[in-house]
């Protein structure tokens, strides 16, 4: 478990409990009608897969090509997602990837004469290339259109993950308690870590003072349970320079009040960036809710081999869902040594052994766990972009169990958002994949496209950071059963 400061941390029942309650119907229709008019298309950036985990419905695209981007602009639905995986990318990367899809998204944009928003999905525990991301989209979109940007939402609340923003602080569930971001080992990530809890100041901290907490606007709970979607829209006219719209969510009424006093602002004439987690793209989609999936929905052709289940994230809800699911009696669990990626033969060898055991167990009909040696990858202090990099080496390993099996696997997980970018669009070759729903609270199922590797199959995008100890085996026994 993470160590909690017990001066920082507060029982969420005591938070959540005092919070005003509406009448959410009421703000939905509202809502509905709302959205109907905004006519703009909606491309969220998505710097892993799990960004999908609130919608259903809705297409991913794994590349940002001219052909993709007209796709999505060409679909019924308002909304698409481009997987990025820039989570995944070195800050130089990252800025490529970012120009080149800004500008295709204004070229497309002009030729299909439609007005467009971007929302840069990023990580709900404040992980990523922020403000890296957001900073080059808005340069490459106003050098290349008429678009002036006069501010920047940062949401990132997700509910199915226990992520909250209270008094501007975001805060992390463990348990019965409400963890600060700051204090979790999300902020001490060794490539994307940070400090502050309070977002005014986490935005001071990642972009170097350059934009204060003074100058954010805040949106506060007290004025969205209020319903104030008046003073919002107001609050929101009087942002400028690209400063900061800081909201406070601890349920998705709240988003979606926010969302009323949002449209309201962007028909007025105000343009926004939005870097959030994935509940905004829920509400400003008009994505329905639905049922949780069941098996009947996901295996949609039966075989009698084994499913798969690779593990490759190391956050420690991870390792202590791994130790749960290993107590299934009905799962083979191979354990890989990717330390011996500093050592290239022994590290083929290694991958040779993996796949081959992989393969013969799927096809007697078992499933399979593969997962990476727990302990970390230690370089040293300053060795951040190489620790990455051999990162992207191991992920890479991982994937090719996928693109180098001649046998179809009944399923396929992959725990963690670099892994399962990699696995869908490398190993499973998806250029086009739609998201079904969910199997569990935040945990997206794709369906791969024709062209995949396995067409049709289920690929379940189980986060790193999302569920109890129990899900993972929760998860796999849906899928078994």
């Amino acid at each position: 478990m993470t160590t909690i400061n017990s001066t920082e941390k507060r029982l969420a029942q005591e938070v959540l409990e005092n919070i005003r309650a509406v009448d959410r119907q009421a703000v939905q229709d509202k809502l509905a009608n709302e959205l109907v008019d905004l006519n703009k298309k909606i491309i969220v950036l998505d710097d892993d897969p799990t960004g999908v985990q609130t919608v259903h419905g809705i297409s991913v695209y794994t590349d940002w090509s001219i052909e993709s981007i007209e796709k999505g602009f060409e679909e019924e639905n308002s909304m698409f997602f481009l997987l990025t995986n820039s989570r995944g990318f070195t800050a130089a990367e990252t800025e490529k990837a970012h120009t080149e899809i800004a500008a295709n998204i204004v070229e497309v944009a002009k030729k299909q004469n439609k007005d467009f928003i971007v929302i840069s999905r990023g990580d709900s525990t404040l992980r990523g290339h922020y403000p890296l991301e957001t900073e080059v989209l808005k340069d490459t979109i106003e050098k290349a259109s008429d678009i002036r940007f006069d501010g920047e939402v940062i949401l990132p609340f997700f509910k199915e993950g226990g992520r909250f923003t209270v008094d501007n602080i975001h805060y992390v569930q463990y348990e019965e308690y409400l963890v600060p971001a700051g204090e979790t080992e999300f902020a001490k990530d060794r490539t994307f870590g940070y400090t502050k809890s309070q977002l005014g100041d986490w935005v001071e901290e990642k972009t170097e003072g350059k934009f204060t907490a003074e100058n954010a606007t805040y949106i506060t709970l007290e004025s969205l349970r209020a319903l104030d979607i008046e003073g919002i829209t107001n609050q929101l006219l009087q942002v400028r320079d690209f400063n900061k719209v800081i909201v406070n969510s601890v349920d998705y009424v709240d988003v979606e009040i926010f969302v009323l006093a949002l449209v309201n602002a962007m028909k007025s004439g105000k343009q926004f960036m939005f870097r959030s987690a994935a509940a905004l793209t829920k509400v400003i989609g008009g994505v329905s809710d639905k049922a949780l999936l069941t098996r009947e929905e996901l295996i949609q052709e039966e075989t009698k081999h084994g499913g798969l289940i690779l593990v490759g994230s190391h956050v420690k809800k991870t390792t202590e869902q791994l130790e749960v699911l290993k107590t299934s009696d009905f799962i083979e669990f191979i354990e890989f040594d990717c330390h011996l990626v500093l050592h290239p033969d022994k590290f083929q060898t290694e991958i040779d052994r993996v796949i081959e055991t992989t393969e013969n167990l799927i096809r007697e009909g078992k499933t399979v766990t593969v997962y990476t040696r727990r302990e970390r990858l230690d370089l040293g202090e300053g060795k951040k972009e190489e620790e990455l990099k051999l990162s992207v080496k191991i992920s890479d390993a991982v994937t090719s169990i996928v693109q180098r099996l001649s046998v179809r696997p009944n399923y396929i997980v992959a725990k963690g958002g670099i892994t399962s970018s990699d696995i869908g669009t490398k190993g499973l070759e998806v250029k086009r994949a739609t998201v079904a729903g969910q199997i569990k609270p935040g945990i997206p199922v794709w369906f791969t496209g024709e062209e995949s590797k396995f067409p049709g199959i289920a690929y379940i995008i189980f986060p790193g950071n999302v569920g109890a100890v129990t899900t993972l085996k929760e998860t796999v026994e849906i899928l078994t059963k």
